[in-house]
């Protein structure tokens, strides 16, 4: 069994472990990076939600009505969306849980985090997925913390995915001393390219986790990378 992880523009990802389906952070229908991804194709059995910006919830609705899907995020968010008559898994900072795929840890963030209509949607988190097939670090949107250093500490990351593009998140350069911080050398880029003020030279990019030691994979939409 491997873990497949699909690229689906700007912080979404489609997971595949073993049978189960998961979509991160899903804002695919309004990006036109991702006009090839059809959200009614997306199979979905869990929907991770790292905090409540229109960038990374607008399509939560459609898919979750559309599969059956199972939010999981924090209890704001699962709140918000139980009350839409959608059914979820409230979490909250440094607590895990044993769903089917594995065990998934609600991390710190430092970001924001509020809905389209400016309504509370509690602290931004990350996630981390610990299973069979190896253990992922999805960031969310963050900047560099010292928080980071605790993960090595209770968990080895064999992959992570970390925001890229700066200006609303970590930059490059911060990027890079997380992949020290978590003690990982693989890396998938994201957040990044969507809009003009997070726009970033992919060259440069590769070159300063290349001069780490570090390997950062930049996916093409709609392209995937196994654990």
């Amino acid at each position: 069994n491997d873990m497949k992880i699909t690229y689906l523009g700007h912080a979404a990802l489609a997971i595949e472990i073993g049978d189960t389906h998961i979509i991160v952070d899903p804002f695919i229908s309004p990006n036109e990076l991702a006009k090839d991804i059809n959200i009614n194709e997306l199979k979905a059995d869990y929907i991770l939600i790292t905090h409540a910006h229109q960038d990374h919830i607008v399509d939560v609705e459609a898919i979750a009505k559309n599969t059956g899907a199972k939010i999981v995020s924090n209890f704001e968010i699962v709140t918000h969306y139980g009350n839409l008559g959608l059914e979820g898994h409230p979490m909250n900072h440094g607590g895990s849980w044993q769903f089917d795929f594995g065990r998934l840890t609600y991390t710190n963030a430092i970001h924001t985090s509020s809905f389209p209509d400016g309504s509370y949607g509690g602290q931004p988190g990350g996630f981390i997925l610990e299973t069979s097939e190896g253990n992922l670090y999805i960031a969310g949107d963050t900047a560099l913390t010292m928080d980071m250093k605790l993960i090595p500490m209770q968990c080895k990351i064999d992959l992570a995915v970390l925001p890229i593009g700066d200006n609303f998140t970590m930059g490059i350069e911060s990027a890079v001393i997380a992949a020290d911080f978590i003690e990982c050398k693989n890396i998938i880029g994201y957040h990044y390219d969507t809009f003009g003020y997070i726009i970033i030279d992919h060259d440069d990019a590769q070159a300063a986790f290349s001069k780490a030691g570090k390997d950062l994979t930049l996916l093409p939409i709609g392209d995937s990378l196994t654990l």
